[in-house]
């Protein structure tokens, strides 16, 4: 009987990716979307993105994972990913704390309740640094963001985001410490859908780029559903902002990454399962404009023509040795960034050609005001 892994957040881009993952390797999926306005609208076009897989794939609707009682959508299940999370810049201060820090200890709460113990949660690079003063030899599983819940609520939206995080893991591995007998992992590969993310493990990631899943449908221009691939479509815009640093992982490195810590070395063995991945190669700017030219040459002419910034790195050095000890993913295992950058610009062309059919007008934004 294959098992039955419940994901969180399986509508977004990271989510949408680690189920096709778990899938394509045997597993069932039991998967809520992404709390919005237009979540009933969500659940259908999930169910329909992955109806080829039959009963293998279900949708449960959640309206809040931070309250409210829903074990009985955990019965059965014998793993849980939490890939969701709010969004910085898609709601408020209060909404981001709350969802990050209540949501997460809710469904691990209620996930303890069923006897689940095998739990993988998304957590991001900014728990261990928030990148604008970042110094990349500092990233760690020992090293965390200076946070309170204070000074975030007193802060902007990227204060408050990186707070949350930061809040929310700290939070699980209290609860976890409590509660050894959770296998909790957390995964910090990336900072999905921002516009700058038990055997506990959680996996710490910085901005993820490559495509969107098969059956990704956007009938509609929502440059927020784009993610953080809206930092690479801008590369396609003639003038514009660059992506705030040189940083990245490839989305399928880091759904991979989720999906091996379910059954990665318990705690006893090798420790706490804080997980900070970011890709191994080197990430320039003006590079992968040289990139596009060479290898998409029919879109040469609409490269951002602004002068790329200059950085004192151009990749975040994390450990390794400590992501192969856990998870079994070696630095040779990522994929090249050639290959990460020309996917994502080919999944934005046929995402844009899907608009451009429909009538729409592309106008790609400098940001989300």
């Amino acid at each position: 009987m294959p098992e039955l892994i419940f994901l969180t957040g399986a509508s977004g881009f990271l989510g949408s990716h680690i189920a096709i993952q778990l899938l394509d390797r045997g597993y069932n999926v039991r998967a809520t979307v992404i709390p919005s306005s237009a979540r009933g609208r969500r659940v259908a076009e999930l169910k329909e993105s992955y109806a080829r897989f039959g009963d293998r794939f279900q949708v449960v609707d959640i309206p809040d994972l931070a309250v409210g009682d829903f074990t009985a959508a955990l019965q059965g299940v014998d793993g849980l990913i939490h890939a969701a999370a709010p969004l910085a810049g898609r709601a408020t201060l209060a909404e981001i704390l709350s969802g990050a820090v209540d949501g997460t200890l809710n469904l691990i709460r209620q996930a303890q309740k069923v006897g689940i113990t095998r739990i993988v949660v998304t957590s991001s690079i900014v728990t261990v640094s928030d990148l604008v003063n970042a110094d990349p030899n500092l990233f760690t599983d020992k090293h965390w963001y200076a946070a309170d819940k204070e000074t975030a609520l007193n802060g902007g939206p990227w204060d408050v985001y990186c707070a949350a995080k930061t809040l929310a893991e700290r939070e699980l591995w209290a609860f976890n410490d409590a509660h050894p007998e959770l296998e909790i992992t957390t995964s910090m590969c990336a900072l999905v859908d921002s516009p700058f993310s038990l055997t506990g493990s959680t996996v710490n990631p910085p901005f993820l780029y490559g495509p969107f899943p098969e059956g990704f449908k956007q009938p509609t221009p929502d440059y927020f559903a784009l993610s953080t691939n809206i930092q690479i479509y801008r590369f396609l815009k003639p003038s514009g902002p660059y992506p705030p640093c040189p940083s990245y992982t490839d989305i399928r490195d880091c759904a991979k990454a989720h999906i091996l810590a379910l059954n990665s070395p318990p705690t006893a063995v090798v420790g706490r399962k804080r997980l900070v991945i970011s890709s191994p190669h080197a990430y320039d700017f003006k590079g992968v404009l040289e990139l596009i030219a060479e290898k998409r040459p029919e879109l040469k002419d609409r490269l951002n023509k602004e002068a790329p910034p200059t950085f004192t790195f151009d990749r975040l050095l994390v450990d390794f040795k400590r992501i192969e000890e856990v998870v079994g993913i070696k630095k040779e295992d990522f994929r090249p960034s050639d290959e990460t950058f020309l996917d994502a610009v080919d999944s934005l062309i046929a995402v844009e050609k899907q608009w451009a059919a429909l009538g729409h007008k592309v106008d790609i934004p400098d940001d989300f005001e």
